[in-house]
């Protein structure tokens, strides 16, 4: 049984967005169920049908339920007997991550875009990648204006940091769920890398401009189990192969295709040498 672990923001088990509608999850789950995998899927706190306040949430707050149902899956009576497999996408990495380390009896671990890396390092390598990717109207703007992207995505930084309120208003517009946001800073995935004794397959696009493909060797570095890992040319951080340069502008257009079928291939093959008697 593959457990889906979604990524971050308001997302819901198919890993999709009100405003943008990814469907990674959706489209893994019916794979699985074709080679005979069973899995399970779950909207975040507060979200879809679940219960519970998303503002309120932080890293470790999302870990425990990432826990719990991994309990439910043993305790289930149509899955109660299945190997457990973590699978996380994005944020869901990291907490596949956290989870992995501490949790005994797995039968192996998925990282799909995941860091090995401070979340905080992560943010400012995000940010400059972004930057660079912009065109158009943006990009005319923060030349002409002189802005300094990363001095202002700093300040922002320290005053998620100093805050103590669960939400936070970036630029008095956007609301942050700035608990989440002070956890994930602080959190490095490395000391929890460096416990997991189950297989681990990592996968990330060549074009992932949210989370640096160059974790993956830093992974290999840290990870003492078997590891597998993978850069799939022309991928994107949404999992779909886009032939142009990397923009977040574009994930509308690329989530309208499917998840990249050599993505989708890596893992069910991984899956399946994973099981084989």
């Amino acid at each position: 049984c593959v457990l889906m672990i979604p990524g971050s923001g308001q997302v819901d088990r198919n890993a999709n967005h009100r405003r943008l509608r990814i469907n990674v999850f959706g489209e893994l789950a019916r794979a699985f169920a074709e080679r005979g995998f069973d899995s399970l899927r779950y909207d975040k706190r507060g979200v879809g049908a679940s219960q519970g306040d998303f503002w309120s949430a932080g890293l470790a707050d999302n870990a425990t339920d990432v826990s719990s149902a991994v309990t439910f899956i043993r305790g289930s009576k149509v899955l109660g007997k299945s190997k457990v497999f973590l699978l996380g996408h994005s944020e869901g990495a990291y907490l596949a991550t956290l989870v992995a380390a501490a949790t005994s009896g797995l039968a192996g671990v998925t990282l799909l875009a995941g860091g090995a890396r401070k979340g905080e390092e992560e943010l400012r390598w995000q940010a400059e990648q972004v930057v660079k990717s912009l065109t158009g109207l943006n990009a005319f703007l923060i030349k002409l204006l002189r802005l300094d992207v990363a001095k202002a995505q700093a300040k922002q930084i320290t005053r998620i940091k100093q805050s103590r309120k669960d939400t936070y208003r970036a630029q008095l517009v956007a609301k942050v769920n700035a608990k989440w946001m002070r956890e994930f800073l602080a959190y490095d995935p490395g000391a929890d890398l460096a416990k997991i004794d189950v297989p681990v397959l990592a996968v990330t696009g060549e074009k992932d401009i949210q989370v640096d493909p160059g974790n993956l060797e830093r992974m290999a570095e840290l990870l003492t189990c078997p590891f597998e890992y993978h850069v799939v040319p022309d991928v994107t951080h949404i999992l779909r192969s886009e032939p142009g340069p990397p923009r977040l502008s574009t994930y509308k257009k690329q989530a309208r295709r499917p998840v990249d079928p050599t993505v989708v291939s890596l893992i069910l093959d991984w899956l399946g040498r994973r099981t084989r008697p």
